[in-house]
């Protein structure tokens, strides 16, 4: 296993890094390394930036639009990005439902969607937790029957992440009630402008609306937005799964988190206090450590051998870590983590009127956001039983 970067992916990292010195806005890095809210014109701004560029779709083929990058190149650029400061890319479209369409869509489908998702133009969002299936996602509800060219939707979904802003959703629909409960799923586009969708934002602990309920009542969906085939959804849902959940580990952020823990720590006078650095220097090596499994990955993928299946491993490892490191940045600020205040998180006039460091304005949100991180995506406790059977059998 070599872990070495060659020169000329080192010269990739320089040129990446240019790039993004040169088009990211510095107040909106800004935003972002202080953990303010970010608007919806910052994200898609964003990512219409780096759709011009031909970025935004930088885990894709060429033969699908992408630069074709290789996977180690394609973690140097994550990581520039997590070390500038720049806005999350979304992963609904470009890494979750983008690759389900190019593996299991037709070439009209590819035609039709993809070059959206690449511009940035298109924002969407995902269909498959509802009231009583999240870990267990293939109790699923959501009827889809055929009326002819047709499927007519009812049924709800929830914890539907920046839903009040997406044009579509891929949603998980059930068409068959025969068999298994997963052999009667299928996997079908929507657009969220169709009559009888009604999007409810659901305010989180941390006092935002970053997820939703949506509901669909008699929703009419063109036959032509099913992909693949009917029935066989469940298969194209695990395919899509090992993205989201490899997605979530997200080393290059925890990195960046981890600099801005350990300024917090400096700035707040108890950088020198052992048991703190003890705890920080722990956090510190499980980072390493998941980004060492992930450049393992990187590796077998590099040296033509099959790719390693930890997408539950990186889950498991890098949701745990994000809360470690939310926990941590509050046990720093003390009394002065502030409770959620609607203002700081747009600036810093309410920390500084409560004679707080704008800095600790935004801790308390993110550490009450981030209790979600060991849930979604399939419970840690399901990911570790996943694990459990693919090791033991």
């Amino acid at each position: 296993m070599d872990l070495a970067f060659t020169p000329e992916e080192l010269a990739f990292r320089d040129e990446v890094r240019a790039w993004i010195a040169s088009h990211l806005a510095p107040d909106l890095a800004a935003k972002v390394h202080a953990g303010l809210r970010l608007s919806k014109d910052d994200i898609q701004g964003w990512a219409r930036i780096l759709g011009r560029q031909g970025w935004l779709a930088y885990r894709w083929p060429v033969s699908f639009g992408g630069p074709g990058w290789t996977p180690v190149q394609q973690h140097l650029f994550d990581e520039a990005l997590a070390e500038a400061g720049a806005p999350p890319i979304l992963p609904f479209g470009p890494v979750m439902v983008a690759p389900v369409i190019m593996a299991f869509g037709t070439p009209e489908q590819h035609r039709r969607f993809l070059p959206g998702i690449a511009s940035g133009e298109v924002w969407w969002c995902q269909g498959y937790s509802e009231p009583g299936s999240g870990s267990d996602l293939a109790s699923l509800r959501t009827r889809a029957e055929r009326d002819g060219d047709h499927y007519i939707v009812n049924g709800q979904k929830t914890w539907t992440t920046l839903g009040q802003h997406a044009d579509w959703i891929f949603c998980l629909v059930r068409t068959s009630t025969e068999g298994k409960p997963q052999t009667g799923i299928s996997f079908l586009l929507i657009d969220m402008k169709s009559p009888g969708i009604t999007v409810r934002p659901i305010r989180l602990l941390d006092g935002e609306c970053e997820v939703n309920e949506v509901w669909f009542d008699n929703v009419r969906v063109p036959a032509d937005n099913l992909i693949g085939e009917e029935n066989k959804g469940w298969t194209y849902a695990k395919y899509l799964l090992s993205h989201e959940r490899a997605n979530i580990a997200d080393v290059n952020r925890a990195k960046r988190e981890l600099k801005r823990l350990k300024r917090l720590a400096q700035a707040e006078g108890v950088w020198d206090d052992p048991r703190l650095r003890d705890q920080i220097a722990l956090l510190e090596v499980d980072i390493v450590a998941l980004e060492m499994l992930v450049l393992r990955v990187l590796a077998a993928e590099k040296s033509g051998k099959p790719a390693l299946d930890i997408a539950a491993l990186l889950k498991i490892r890098g949701s745990e870590i994000q809360q470690r490191t939310t926990e941590l940045m509050m046990l720093v600020a003390g009394p002065m983590a502030l409770p959620y205040l609607e203002q700081a998180l747009e600036g810093h006039a309410a920390a500084d009127a409560l004679g707080g460091d704008p800095a600790l304005a935004p801790l308390a949100p993110r550490y009450f956001n981030m209790r979600k991180t060991t849930i979604y995506g399939g419970s840690n406790e399901v990911q570790r039983n996943i694990v459990a059977q693919t090791l033991l059998g």
